[in-house]
């Protein structure tokens, strides 16, 4: 039994609803689990958005379930309440928002990259959205081998000498922008190879594509509105064209991978605990 754990603060495309207002959503993602993962789920919306009531509260009802899934929960206070989960609880603990979309995006990039003849080591992507998604994807492209990222959100280019970030914001930018690129959107997007959003809808025009590099790989992925329309980016020269959609071909979404893989964390962790 999984369970599905959310304050609201951050409900796709709704924003900060609140408890009440994103049961709906959890009821949906504990029907996911148990469609494309055979995995029993169960949705507990939290009337509290205070990262230690939320670690508590998790804690203190842990036993009665195999795995935990955080769902739709605000950076920067998902990675402390992750982090402080992971380390109490002898059960998997998973943030969909963050690894999931890394996963699905690691591969759709991979497969990308094959028909536009890229190396993934020699690539430079640009991430507009570093929340959740986009914090957990930056650190699994690094993984993969990318060496020039830049991120940026709706102030400009995340620089390592801008004292005003976010803890999480500082962390991504002292090892991404390696070139130190200053300014906006418009600015990190010269001459760049891929184009990853979890951002807003509609933050990437054309213009903007047509100054990134040959065969441009975009990966709109703002829901319900992606950052930009797939035939617009097509029209714009973009080779490649994803978004979170299932009405659109190339989807890339969590809900590829995130049951699968709960379901082989669950499988393992109750074969670590039969082990003598």
């Amino acid at each position: 039994m999984v369970g599905v754990i959310s304050d609201g603060s951050a409900v796709l495309g709704l924003g900060n609803i609140g408890a009440q207002a994103a049961m709906p959503v959890m009821e949906g993602k504990s029907i996911l689990f148990k469609q494309f993962g055979q995995l029993d789920a169960f949705p507990i919306c939290l009337d509290t958005q205070e990262p230690a009531a939320i670690v508590t509260a998790v804690q203190q009802i842990a036993p009665s379930f195999g795995g935990i899934n955080l769902e739709d929960i605000a950076s920067p206070k998902c990675f402390e309440i992750e982090a402080t989960l992971k380390k109490t609880l002898n059960i998997p603990v998973f943030h969909d928002d963050q690894h999931g979309t890394a996963v699905v995006v690691a591969a759709g990039l991979i497969n990308a990259l094959k028909l536009v003849h890229k190396s993934i080591n020699q690539i430079k992507i640009v991430l507009n959205g570093p929340g959740a998604a986009g914090t957990a994807i930056i650190k699994m492209l690094q993984n993969l081998g990318v060496t020039n990222i830049i991120a940026a959100d709706q102030f400009g280019i995340l620089r390592a000498d801008n004292p005003n970030s976010q803890t999480h914001k500082r962390e991504i930018a002292a090892t991404t922008n390696p070139e130190n690129i200053t300014g906006q959107l418009t600015d990190a997007l010269v001459n760049a190879d891929v184009f990853v959003g979890v951002s807003v809808a509609e933050a990437l025009t054309p213009e903007m594509i047509r100054t990134m590099a040959t065969d441009p790989i975009i990966f709109a992925l703002a829901n319900p509105i992606p950052e930009v329309m797939p035939e617009i980016a097509i029209t714009a020269g973009a080779a490649i064209i994803a978004t979170g959609r299932s009405d659109y071909p190339n989807q890339i979404n969590n809900v590829l991978a995130f049951p699968g893989i709960f379901a082989g964390a669950s499988k393992c962790g109750r074969l670590k605990s039969m082990k003598p």
